[in-house]
């Protein structure tokens, strides 16, 4: 009667949120203040000034057929070649109007990219820890996702595990950086590494293995530089959406590169315009296209981030916990106090903290901990993780 596959994910909510909604019920019991909530990847800086003046400018046009009409599926043509100009000023690259594919948000532009590549028995292959949702989109478009096990001790790529994965039936290379859930950025060298192997690779399969880059936290990154993979690899798909960088997650707006170096680059464009035709992609929101083109280039404020990630750290490391520091992004990834992460979230939860168990990010025996939330509110947290770590240290 029903696709049971879609019943199963339409019924069956993620574990994050999961804990948010329970975080809500709580809260309605023990008042707001009393919940430590880490769970959602939510943005909480504000949304900059110059989102709402140029929202104000934009709506003092009287041609709203211009604001609020259809544009051509891929994006207005004069607000994709402004964010390819931004993307060149930025990135010493040389892209133009026809590289870009705008898109409703990440979630789009990884999908429909999915979808533009997938062909029967391929595989795309990630690493954890890795944005959960990359399964269902995967499975969602026939294809089946291969994970590669975490290094640990940077959480950059483990190349090893990595090279006894890739296989003839490799399609593409999933990656994200700075990471949801580690706070990690790939460095230079790993990306060079990554690029050598899918080169040799394939070269040995006949056949080009994609890359394809998951970048919604590429602006929030603390005194490091993140590598623009097409400066590295010609094979490679960049989607990118402005729901971190400008507090937008709201408003679905993001886009897909596609770089004129890449294999066959008409047969990719293309279909990647007829994936988005099949998830029924008529276009990005007209408004919000006109917005980010006015916008382009305009700096994030990262600051409560950062400070943020300092003070959640410093507690943590404090209280006895191990941990990564932070690179990027706004989460922590440490390890938690016994093997069974979900045993450990939900001692957590004793104390009103709630924490997403890492086996949900493919890498069992770690938590991850979103910091994009109120500073005092991670400060009133630290008492609450001591208390959490002592529990451990006294059994």
């Amino acid at each position: 009667m029903i696709n049971e596959k879609m019943y199963e994910l339409g019924t069956k909510k993620s574990t994050i949120r999961t804990i948010f909604e329970f975080g809500r019920k709580r809260a309605a019991e023990v008042g707001e203040e009393n919940i430590f909530d880490f769970s959602l990847g939510n943005p909480n800086v504000q949304t900059p000034k110059f989102i709402k003046d140029a929202i104000i400018e934009i709506l003092e046009n009287p041609n709203t057929s211009e604001i609020h009409g259809y544009t051509v599926a891929p994006g207005n043509p004069k607000v994709r070649e402004i964010l390819a100009k931004s993307i060149n000023e930025r990135f010493n690259t040389k892209f133009s109007g026809k590289n870009l594919f705008i898109t409703s948000g990440a979630a789009a532009a990884i999908t429909i990219s999915f979808k533009a590549l997938s062909e029967p028995n391929d595989e795309f292959i990630t690493f954890a820890p890795y944005f959960p949702e990359y399964k269902c989109f995967v499975e969602s478009v026939g294809a089946k996702l291969i994970v590669v096990p975490a290094q640990v001790e940077d959480f950059q790529i483990n190349f090893d595990e990595f090279i006894k994965r890739i296989n003839s039936h490799t399609k593409a290379i999933i990656i994200n950086s700075p990471n949801n859930p580690s706070g990690a950025v790939y460095s230079e060298d790993t990306i060079k590494k990554l690029a050598e192997i899918l080169n040799k690779k394939s070269k040995e399969f006949s056949k080009p293995i994609f890359l394809i880059s998951d970048e919604p936290y590429r602006e929030i990154a603390y005194d490091i530089e993140v590598p623009y993979v097409t400066n590295y690899y010609n094979n490679s798909i960049v989607c990118y959406s402005y729901s971190k960088s400008f507090s937008l997650p709201g408003e679905r707006i993001g886009y897909i590169v596609v770089p004129d170096e890449i294999a066959d680059f008409g047969k990719i464009y293309g279909s990647i315009a007829g994936a988005a035709r099949v998830l029924t992609h008529v276009n990005a929101p007209s408004l919000w296209q006109l917005v980010i083109a006015k916008c382009a280039g305009m700096p994030s404020d990262i600051s409560i981030y950062r400070k943020n990630a300092e003070i959640l750290y410093n507690g943590l490391i404090d209280a006895g916990f191990t941990c990564n520091k932070p690179q990027g992004a706004f989460y922590l990834f440490p390890k938690c106090l016994e093997n069974d992460d979900y045993a450990f979230c939900e001692r957590a939860k004793k104390y009103d903290l709630l924490l997403v168990p890492g086996n949900d990010f493919g890498c069992p025996g770690y938590f991850r901990a979103a910091y994009c939330i109120k500073t005092e509110t991670i400060e009133r947290s630290l008492p609450l993780f001591k208390k959490l770590a002592e529990e451990y240290k006294n059994n």
